[in-house]
């Protein structure tokens, strides 16, 4: 048996991006999303986009690289690619609302079996802030959400009902955690992935929702 791993960050990223097809614009979120643009595949072109507005950019900055003008959502710094375009906050938004942005990525503090997204405030903290995921979740054609699959006292994130304030309703399509990628679909939550070395049954045990076990479930591909 596999020794159980738990994926990265770098890793979840890394296994979001292999979702990004050939054409696809992207607009990646704050945290864990931002690193997918680490990630590019050779044989595809990735047109990604930042609400603060910038289409077509590349992988983050080193620091020899980096151009304090260009950053992403993220406030992190880009890559300048060719063809690439710098434009106002309501170009962008014109974009996000007009259903031009082909799939998002986001992080998430709870995902319902419904698909419900809750990112935006914490409540046992008082913190929170009203931005471009709502607006990005409605948007956006296909949804991704990538996190850690349980909190750091080993809470479920994956849960039947949100407790958190809602981004927005009934808009995930993806989920993509450090044990497992998830299907949100209209019977139910399709456990399609597990990390090396977990099985569906220890993955059940951290997921609050009934999990529909993929009849080709298997161990997410790391390369």
């Amino acid at each position: 048996m596999a020794e159980k791993q738990k994926l990265s960050r770098e890793t979840m990223a890394f296994r979001v991006a292999k979702e990004f097809e050939d054409g696809m614009v992207v607009n990646l979120g704050i945290g864990i999303p931002t690193l997918c643009a680490n990630y590019p595949s050779p044989d595809k072109e990735i047109l990604y986009q930042t609400e603060n507005g910038a289409l077509n950019f590349g992988p983050n900055a080193t620091p020899e690289e980096a151009d304090l003008d260009l950053v992403n959502a993220g406030g992190q710094m880009v890559t300048p690619k060719p063809g690439m375009s710098l434009f106002a906050h309501d170009e962008s938004f014109a974009m996000i609302r007009g259903g031009h942005i082909d799939l998002c990525v986001l992080g998430v503090m709870q995902v319902s079996e419904k698909g419900d997204l809750a990112n935006w405030l914490l409540p046992e903290r008082g913190i929170g802030s009203i931005g471009g995921a709502m607006d990005l979740a409605v948007g956006a054609k296909k949804l991704i959400v990538v996190t850690e699959h349980t909190t750091k006292d080993g809470k479920p994130k994956i849960v039947r009902k949100c407790s958190y304030e809602l981004t927005a309703q009934q808009c995930v399509d993806m989920i993509v955690t450090d044990l497992a990628v998830i299907e949100v679909t209209d019977k139910g939550l399709v456990l399609k992935e597990v990390s090396p070395g977990w099985t569906a049954e220890e993955i059940q045990e951290l997921t609050e929702p009934k999990l529909i076990i993929a009849p080709d479930l298997k161990e997410i591909e790391l390369m």
